[in-house]
């Protein structure tokens, strides 16, 4: 029969084949390697370690309940306590896994200190990178380019595209900002206005007063022109033209002063006959 007999008792872990011979040599299990598990896991609890054919790993004390398993993407799920399957009998596995190949290739040179790709860094780990949401079409961009050169290009363009998209947005912002303002501005003026009852004439108001300019300052004008001599002879030419034309509408006698002695001569015959 076999060893797997004695532990149907258990409750079960299903393990990925690619944390096996980890656990084989003595690590514990982590939520990465974790495939498939049990209902009513409690803490403390002992569990069997199962690879993904039914074969018996490992023994295990139980770190996490079901809920936590589900629900966790970090953390020890189970600590080992007798180990069953033989090592190597699975491939070694740990060490390639993304971090630990990064800090391969930032030993190497092949990214730089901060992990980024540069010019080194082989097409394979790019195309392969993981990155936050919207970077695929810049990784399938640089994977696509063979030449280091074409790489770089496409890295500047994208970068220099991003700094454009981002200034004109941030051109927008302060613009509204600006307009925000002066609308804030312009509001507070018209409520003191209205409070001081300085309230802006309306558009007839203002014609109506520059009329009113304007003839103050035709009135100023002809008064400076007034006071100015030439203005006086030009004043004294007209009455004198106007005193001969009256005196050309009169009669002859009345303009030579005969016309008062005519006038009570027909008074007195006026008064004979009334009298007659």
């Amino acid at each position: 029969m076999p060893l797997e007999v004695l532990s149907t008792s258990y409750k079960r872990l299903v393990v990925k084949d690619s944390a096996v011979n980890a656990i084989c040599y003595g690590a514990k299990l982590m939520i990465p390697g974790l495939l498939r598990f049990e209902n009513d896991i409690e803490v403390g609890e002992e569990v069997v370690l199962m690879t993904t054919k039914g074969e018996a790993i490992a023994l295990g004390i139980a770190e996490m309940t079901t809920a936590v398993m589900a629900t966790c993407d970090h953390g020890v799920v189970a600590k080992i306590k007798r180990v069953v399957m033989d090592r190597d009998i699975y491939p070694r596995k740990w060490g390639l896994g993304p971090r630990a190949s990064m800090k391969k290739l930032i030993a190497e040179g092949k990214l730089d200190k901060h992990g980024k790709p540069t010019g080194n860094t082989p097409q394979e780990w790019v195309r392969n990178l993981v990155l936050p949401a919207g970077g695929d079409s810049v990784v399938a961009g640089l994977a696509a380019a063979t030449e280091p050169a074409l790489v770089d290009k496409l890295k500047v363009a994208e970068v220099q595209e991003v700094e454009k998209e981002e200034s004109v947005k941030v051109k927008k912002i302060k613009e509204e900002d600006v307009d925000v303002e002066v609308e804030k501005k312009e509001k507070k003026k018209k409520k003191k206005d209205k409070e001081d009852g300085n309230a802006e004439p309306l558009g007839d108001e203002k014609a109506e007063k520059k009329k009113e300019k304007k003839k103050k300052k035709k009135e100023h004008k002809d008064k400076a022109e007034a006071g100015s001599p030439e203005a006086e002879k030009s004043e004294k030419k007209k009455k004198s033209k106007e005193a001969e034309d009256g005196d050309a509408a009169l009669p002859t006698g009345i303009a030579n002063g005969d016309g008062e002695a005519d006038l009570s001569e027909k008074k007195k015959k006026n008064k004979d006959t009334d009298e007659e």
